[in-house]
């Protein structure tokens, strides 16, 4: 049901039910892209029934979707027609048009364009789990989770969301593990990460299905400088997941454990809400403890400097502290998500 959580705090003033949140959804339901309109989004069925509820309730939590629409035109198909616009005017009245011109010539040349463009939706799960007053966005990227989120603060007064920040940083908690070749308590480190050094290089090494407790890894965080800024991981067995430095969980997988209990009659929507929800609210606490417990709500960015204790074996010198930079730009890659 969800493949990448971005997880944001509810403030403390925002508390409405399900029909408040259902009437407040239902102002903005989602209507296709007139013929030059570029992009719609809008609120659908989280169950996929025409004309059901906008707000799925099911053990607790509330499950939403948002689906978004774009008239794709292409670029080349945009300055072709720009080309020809130019050329006419050339032709008829003997200048050339300026920059400014031509930016509003390639206005025109879209607008145009559009009704012929064809349409690409995507969807977007949100899912709220009201007890523990957390909202989680299944986006791949954080621009698309702020989208949602905007929205939704646009449609609800009082609603205040953050992002769960922790004491030590996912990157500083990362090195930390990767230096000592011991993963945290409840998890097993996987066989996926990825460095890279914050300076202007941006130099990047991945390993895929590769061991990750050697030297050559530790070598490349304690003499080359780079930073873990993506770690798989599995909690209890259960769940595996990649933990990115800005705390987003991606490539998020059941395992065959967790559906051991599961009926052949439990199939369906409820069922994989029920599982999916069941498990995620229990593994995010544990993961918030291993890095070193949640802020408060709204609170900035954690310091990026933690105590780390990498003993390192193979002539790679021991340290007990070391500096993390943090990395904040949003370069997922596209076979990341």
């Amino acid at each position: 049901m969800f493949k990448n959580l971005i997880l944001f705090r509810i403030g403390p003033d925002w508390n409405p039910g399900v029909a408040t949140l259902e009437a407040g959804l239902d102002k903005n339901r989602f209507v296709p892209c007139g013929p030059t309109q570029q992009k719609a989004l809008g609120w659908v069925e989280p169950r996929g029934e025409a004309g059901g509820a906008l707000v799925e309730s099911v053990g607790g939590h509330w499950l939403l979707k948002l689906l978004t629409e774009q008239r794709v035109v292409p670029a080349s198909a945009v300055k072709q027609r720009v080309d020809e616009i130019v050329a006419h005017i050339e032709q008829t009245t003997g200048r050339k048009p300026g920059k400014k011109e031509q930016k509003e010539l390639k206005e025109q040349a879209l607008h145009e364009l559009l009704p012929r463009a064809f349409t690409r939706q995507s969807a977007t799960r949100v899912w709220i789990a009201p007890q523990q007053r957390l909202l989680v966005v299944d986006a791949g990227s954080q621009g698309k989770a702020d989208e949602v989120t905007t929205l939704l603060v646009k449609e609800f007064e009082g609603l205040a969301l953050s992002l769960i920040q922790t004491a030590v940083s996912p990157a500083a908690a990362m090195t930390d593990w990767l230096g000592t070749g011991e993963a945290p308590d409840g998890f097993s480190i996987d066989r996926e990460c990825e460095l890279k050094t914050m300076d202007e290089m941006k130099s990047v090494v991945r390993y895929a299905r590769h061991l990750l407790d050697t030297d050559e890894v530790r070598q490349h965080i304690l003499v080359g400088g780079k930073v873990p800024t993506r770690l798989a991981m599995t909690w209890q067995d259960r769940v595996s997941f990649t933990l990115t430095d800005t705390l987003q969980l991606k490539k998020l997988a059941f395992q065959d454990v967790v559906f051991e209990d599961k009926s052949p009659d439990d199939d369906g929507f409820d069922a994989d809400a029920a599982i999916a929800t069941g498990e995620l609210i229990a593994l995010l606490p544990d993961l918030f403890a291993i890095l070193g417990g949640e802020q408060e709500f709204g609170a900035a960015t954690p310091a990026v400097q933690a105590p780390l204790h990498l003993h390192v074996a193979s002539g790679v010198a021991a340290t007990e502290t070391a500096t993390v930079a943090e990395a904040t730009a949003d370069d997922t890659p596209p076979w990341e998500d």
